[in-house]
Formats: structure tokens, C-alpha cells, sequence
């Protein structure tokens, strides 16, 4: 006995398509990946169990199972932040504001050059759709207009505000030393310092984008979404920048 295909039935299984291809490119390439992966191993050796008639087994692992719906809000807690603060997430500029924000990422594509080829460590945030106030607050704040200048005499090593981080709100410093989140992903690099891991933290939990230079290396770096980008030129730096930004 065959059912007609109807509309609706076409609506909802695209739906649930795009929902799952939405969650693979969230969770592809981090920890949550491996972590899922465990889970399915785990749910294997469950029906495993049931099957070879493995009685002990089969009840610490139904045990488990029965309250991981609690395990998983706890273990991906900041995943499942960062993915319910993407959706709906639009761009951050508009058309009118394209040249003036331009402006903007050419002064910090300059300032972190500069700042790299003096081996002066920098950690400059930008804003996109969700709020840093939280990490503003407990900064200096300045509200002023981005500049090479700026930049560069609040990273000074004798600036007693260069250890935090720079938040930029449309196209404006807001606050100097910020102090961000550091990540807890136990495969991150065991080379990478201080700033590196803030801003892999902040981006974890947020969709902000963030420049990092290296005072050790004199090298830059971009982080977006928990990922990293390393030793930046400035062309390579601006191109990538413009493209985040729709400029």
C-alpha cells in the first residue's frame, strides 16, 4: 500500500534537513564532533547489550542514558550558547555604513602590522550580533574613534591597561582592557598563549571576531567560532576581514 507525497511531507523533511546540516557545520571540526562521537559509541554498546543479554552492562549504561539529556546540557552548555545566539544572526554592518567601517578595519589591519613588527602583543576584539557588555564592564571604558595611535600607546608594555583586550561596538573602541573567557577545549595547542586562548574563549561562546598579535612571535592571527588562523599578512589579514564584514 503506497501514500500519496504531499506537500507538507516534502516542507517538513526538507526542514529537518536543513536543521541537521545546520548542526554539522555548528559542531564540524570541534570538540563537540568527538564528544558526539563517544555518545554514539556509547549508544551502541547500550543496544549491544540489550542484544547479547549483557545484564550489568546494560543497566549502568541505561542508568546513564536515562539523564542525558542533563549530561548533555552540561557538557555543551557553551556549544549550544554559541549556536542559539548564530540563529537569526544577520550582518553587522549595513550598506550605508560600508566605507566608514572600512576605515575602520584598515586602521586595525595597520595598527596590527605596526604593532607586530615591534613585537608588541594585542588582543582586539570586534562585535558582531551578540552583546559583549558583559567584558565591557569590566574594562576601562573609552568610546572613542579607532585609530593607529590609539591602538598602539593602550598596548604598550607600559600601559597599565595592555594586558586586556580591545571591544570595538560599531566601529568605535568602547573599553580597553577587557578581560576575556579562556577556553577549555583540551585540544587546543599547548604553544598558544594568554590572548590566543581569550580569544578562542570569547568565540566560543560568541560570534565575535577576533585579532590577535603575538608579542612572542610577532605574528598575527584571527580567530572566529573557536578557530584560528595563524601568521596573517596584512593583505591576507584585510581580504579575510572584509569578507567577515560583507565590505
Amino acid at each position: 500500500m503506497t501514500f500519496p507525497l504531499r506537500i507538507s511531507d516534502v516542507v517538513d523533511i526538507s526542514i529537518i534537513a536543513f536543521i541537521a546540516y545546520q548542526v554539522i557545520n555548528l559542531i564540524r571540526g570541534t570538540r563537540t564532533a568527538q564528544m558526539l562521537i563517544g555518545f554514539l559509541i556509547v549508544l551502541a554498546t547500550y543496544l549491544a547489550s540489550q542484544y547479547f543479554e549483557l545484564n550489568t552492562l546494560n543497566w549502568v549504561l541505561s542508568n546513564f542514558l536515562a539523564s542525558i539529556i542533563l549530561v548533555v546540557v552540561v557538557i555543551f552548555q557553551n556549544d549550544i550558547r554559541r549556536a542559539l545566539t548564530q540563529v537569526g544572526a544577520g550582518r553587522s554592518f549595513l550598506a550605508g555604513e560600508r566605507v566608514a567601517q572600512g576605515q575602520v578595519l584598515e586602521e586595525i589591519v595597520r595598527s596590527a602590522v605596526l604593532l607586530a613588527s615591534k613585537r608588541i602583543g594585542a588582543l582586539i576584539v570586534f562585535e558582531r550580533d551578540v552583546n559583549l557588555n558583559e567584558y565591557i564592564e569590566v574594562g576601562t571604558r573609552l568610546e572613542a574613534r579607532v585609530s593607529r595611535e590609539l591602538l598602539q600607546s593602550v598596548f604598550l608594555p607600559t600601559s597599565p591597561i595592555h594586558d586586556g583586550a580591545v571591544i570595538i561596538q560599531q566601529g568605535r573602541i568602547t573599553a580597553a582592557g577587557c578581560f576575556l573567557p579562556l577556553t577549555g577545549n583540551p585540544n587546543v595547542s599547548r604553544t598558544l598563549g594568554t590572548r590566543h586562548r581569550a580569544a578562542i574563549g570569547l568565540t566560543e561562546e560568541t560570534d565575535a571576531v577576533v585579532v590577535v598579535v603575538s608579542e612572542e612571535e610577532g605574528k598575527i592571527s584571527l580567530v572566529r567560532e573557536g578557530k584560528i588562523i595563524r601568521d596573517l599578512d596584512a593583505g591576507t589579514l584585510r581580504n579575510t576581514m572584509q569578507q567577515l564584514f560583507a565590505i
